[in-house]
């Protein structure tokens, strides 16, 4: 008998198959942070995924492809998640700290402790000097696409003079570094909307005293 090709390209053929494969990745990425790259292997993750060895090797490939494409698929939607949250900046601010901390904490809330980036962040802590090669698509999407556009909007804040700099992408870099200093950061930890506006607000007051117009330093 043979196989219509209109039925094997059919929507509802190729709908199965996406979301087996975001199964797939999804189960990979929960063995890949449990187990480490050495200690995970594709029969956990079919189990985990509730598919066959081959399913994954037909949709995917083996684990090393299966490593980078659960990188990928983190870092894009990051990407994605980010782009999404730097068009709330306050390019206009009338309460620069206020409105400073309100985007801190959405950045943080949405690109910083998500469960991707918790996930994402784990492997390189456990993978990364080993296996450097396994995070070569995150170099592609990952935080160094997205500094230029954030330093962008400090550059534009210091035109218009509501902060005073001369280096945008060192204050792009100090301000994500410090509206997370204060967010806890162990394994399976969720940071709760109290610790997030704790942390955005001492990270925007110590990134103001450096960069704010001293005429007029905020309250916060």
């Amino acid at each position: 008998m043979e196989i219509s090709h209109d039925l094997v390209r059919s929507p509802a053929v190729q709908k199965g198959n996406y979301n087996k494969r975001c199964a797939i990745i999804a189960a990979a990425t929960a063995v890949f942070v449990r187990d480490g790259y050495i200690g995970a292997s594709i029969d956990a993750i079919a189990e985990e995924a509730s598919v066959s060895r081959q399913t994954i090797y037909n949709q995917i490939g083996d684990k090393e492809k299966l490593f980078a494409e659960v990188v990928r698929g983190i870092t894009e939607q990051g990407s994605a998640r980010m782009a999404a949250t730097l068009a709330t900046f306050p390019d206009q601010p009338e309460d620069i700290g206020r409105e400073l901390v309100e985007f801190a904490v959405r950045l943080t809330r949405n690109c910083l402790c998500d469960d991707n980036s918790r996930a994402l962040r784990k492997l390189i802590e456990n993978e990364g000097s080993r296996y450097p090669e396994l995070f070569e698509t995150w170099k592609d999407y990952g935080p160094g696409k997205n500094w230029p556009a954030i330093s962008a909007r400090f550059a534009r804040l210091a035109r218009a003079g509501d902060i005073e700099l001369d280096d945008p992408d060192l204050a792009a870099r100090q301000f994500m570094a410090l509206i997370g200093a204060d967010l806890p950061n162990g394994p399976g930890e969720i940071v709760s909307d109290a610790q997030l506006e704790k942390a955005a607000r001492n990270g925007v007051k110590t990134f103001l005293r450096a960069y704010g117009k001293r005429e007029s330093a905020p309250a916060l």
